[in-house]
């Protein structure tokens, strides 16, 4: 079958334009908007402001609000309340928040973020001060 492109055959052209239009369709679900995440209820942000600074928070990442000298171990924690992801991978509503703040090796074993006993409340109240964070 001639196809109208030299040295080209019919099935062959077709396999390279269906592989062109799976790769078209992959890249713009990437780029689908983000929806923004849930705000807590529940939680009292000034509250968990301080508790961001007596737990420690501060000796690994930067919190805007929470005076401490500039620490890079863990990311900066800005805007938290723009971003979709906890880690990477937690959808960023306060259920997997509070989650993550609580029992951080639990959610995912062998992360960096290490396990401070922060209690449920606590959590809570951490968490609705860091998706206060726009």
């Amino acid at each position: 079958m001639d196809t109208g492109i030299s040295g080209v055959d019919g099935s062959r052209q077709w396999r390279v334009l269906a592989s062109w239009a799976l790769a078209i369709a992959l890249v713009a679900g990437c780029t689908a908007p983000m929806t923004r995440p849930q705000q807590v209820g529940s939680g009292e942000p000034e509250i968990g402001r301080r508790l961001i600074s007596d737990y420690g928070c501060v000796s690994c990442h930067v919190v805007p609000g929470v005076d401490s000298t500039p620490s890079y171990v863990g990311p900066p924690l800005d805007h938290w309340g723009q971003r979709s992801y906890i880690a990477g991978s937690l959808t960023n509503n306060e259920e997997n928040l509070v989650r993550w703040i609580a029992n951080p090796q639990e959610v995912e074993s062998g992360t960096a973020m290490p396990d401070l006993g922060v209690t449920q409340q606590d959590a809570v109240n951490i968490s609705a001060y860091l998706l206060s964070l726009e």
